[in-house]
């Protein structure tokens, strides 16, 4: 008789059926559906927003890659968070690895709360952003219509910023352009 070898959270991960996302948060894994239209258009808008001045130079200071949902690894196969954008800047990360996992810890994290992530995204994953260093994070909600900024400081986060509606903002790290945040908004 053969003892059966249970396949590793990574594995489990790796072995999700299409249309979910896999994290490993805190030695456990969450899986939770594609994101929904509102989400989605958020992310990519924002996303826009910020790839030309910022990961191009057009428009803005270029030097950083801006990139949807990397797989990052802060502890290989072990802690594994995918935001929904994340930015590095090219001097820590100067080249995009060829795989999927990112390793190096990212300068930026954004996450989009919906319904079914708000409470992961601020109770499970800021703190582990905080822990492994990722200097500054966003939440964005399209359903309240609201950006809120976060810079760590000494280990912890402190909100820089919270924004509205149809605000123009501009905020750390990228404070070298303003957004519109009603661009950001289905309706």
């Amino acid at each position: 008789m053969h003892a059966r070898v249970e396949p590793s959270l990574y594995q489990q991960l790796e072995s999700l059926p299409p249309g979910l996302i896999g994290e490993i948060l805190n030695g456990q894994l969450h899986t939770q559906p594609r994101p929904s239209g509102p989400h989605a258009y958020a992310a990519s808008a924002l996303g826009a927003e910020l790839f030309l001045p910022f990961s191009r130079g057009r428009g803005g200071q270029g030097g950083w890659w801006i990139i949807d949902e990397p797989e990052l690894h802060f502890l290989l196969d072990e802690e594994v968070e995918v935001p929904d954008i994340a930015g590095w800047r090219r001097q820590r990360m100067p080249r995009i690895p060829e795989g999927h996992r990112f390793s190096v810890v990212p300068d930026w994290v954004c996450e989009v709360l919906s319904p079914s992530t708000e409470s992961k995204d601020r109770e499970l994953k800021m703190p582990i952003y905080a822990h492994f260093g990722v200097a500054f994070a966003w939440l964005l909600d399209p359903r309240k219509r609201l950006l809120e900024t976060y810079a760590l400081h000494d280990g912890a986060w402190r909100e820089t910023g919270r924004f509205g509606g149809d605000d123009r903002v501009r905020a750390a790290p990228f404070e070298a352009v303003t957004i519109a945040l009603d661009d950001l908004w289905t309706s």
